[in-house]
């Protein structure tokens, strides 16, 4: 059952003519299926409110679906999050009299570069994104053992007979039903009693797909958004991450200690404060310390993208090497 995820930065609710709505919150879910042919639709919902609603449907998607009505700071801090996020697949749908003229200088040397660039036909929209996501099933899967999986939460709950349920969309390895789990970055660990994809029951689960994990030995209360299910050992957990940042070209000033960031990966979404900037020659390419109040869980040599928060209309600071 091949399934895509897909980012819709829009103006609020153009995501609910693409699919059936499913899980609401800061980010919402909208779903459509085609045989055994699935494409998940996420809309950061208190977008532009919340900055961590635009990472979080950035950082879980294949693809992007941007929407331009206007030129505006809006559209300008999506490119630099999708930029930064190293999004290199996505559509670029052109409205109200925007043209290609008018945002190719706009988009010029980054990864929207290569985008598609459409008008609006809604229906023709969901039959490519089906399309798209049947090529998916062609995607190389892991071998059937010995390959550790990671999911990381974005929603926990209970559900009653059935007891705690998780969702997520797996970046790396396998997920198998049984499967006994570390709860990341705590120290607890839950046993997968079942998976579900899109509603249906399943055996495994691989990059790219969407589940509901029905868990053992775990109450929801244990389980936070961000927290990583895996069974992956080369996964690491620090609180303290000496590495390389790149800021936007934009970014007016040299880092400094003592200022707090944001670091995004997976479902992290994480405040940190700069504790030792060393630079170099280029001050925009620092090695930059950071210390967490929460461990952040990560795979080796992972990018994270690092927010500003009090950063006005530029909060995408850059990104980050993660060692």
């Amino acid at each position: 059952m091949p399934n895509l995820t897909v980012a819709v930065l829009a103006p609020p609710g153009y995501a609910k003519d693409l699919g059936r709505a499913g899980t609401a919150s800061d980010i919402t879910f909208y779903n459509i299926k085609k045989g055994d042919t699935t494409v998940t639709f996420v809309e950061p919902t208190r977008y532009p409110e919340k900055l961590s609603s635009l990472f979080f449907s950035v950082s879980l998607a294949d693809t992007v679906i941007l929407v331009v009505d206007e030129v505006n700071a809006r559209f300008g801090e999506c490119v630099l999050m999708l930029q930064s996020a190293g999004m290199t697949r996505g559509r670029i749908v052109l409205r109200n009299f925007i043209t290609p003229d008018q945002i190719a200088p706009l988009i010029q040397g980054t990864v929207l570069e290569t985008y598609e660039v459409t008008g609006e036909d809604t229906a023709g929209l969901r039959e490519s994104l089906l399309e798209e996501a049947d090529r998916m099933a062609f995607r190389e899967k892991p071998p059937s053992s010995g390959t550790g999986g990671a999911v990381p939460v974005d929603h926990a709950y209970n559900v009653k007979g059935v007891g705690t349920v998780v969702l997520g969309c797996i970046p790396r390895g396998m997920i198998r039903r049984h499967d006994m789990l570390r709860v990341l970055p705590t120290d607890k660990t839950a046993q997968v009693r079942s998976i579900q994809k899109h509603d249906d029951d399943t055996d495994a689960a691989f990059p790219g797909d969407r589940v509901g994990l029905a868990l053992k030995n775990i109450g929801a209360e244990d389980i936070d958004r961000g927290c990583v299910l895996s069974n992956d050992p080369s996964l690491r957990c620090s609180g303290s991450i000496t590495a390389k940042a790149a800021l936007v070209k934009y970014w007016p000033a040299p880092m400094k200690e003592g200022m707090v960031l944001y670091v995004g990966h997976w479902m992290q979404f994480l405040p940190c404060r700069v504790t030792h900037v060393e630079t170099v020659s280029d001050w925009r390419m620092p090695t930059l310390t950071l210390t967490l109040d929460t461990q952040l869980v990560f795979p080796p040599h992972a990018r994270a993208v690092l927010h500003y928060l009090e950063g006005g209309k530029l909060r995408v600071a850059g990104t980050l090497k993660l060692p």
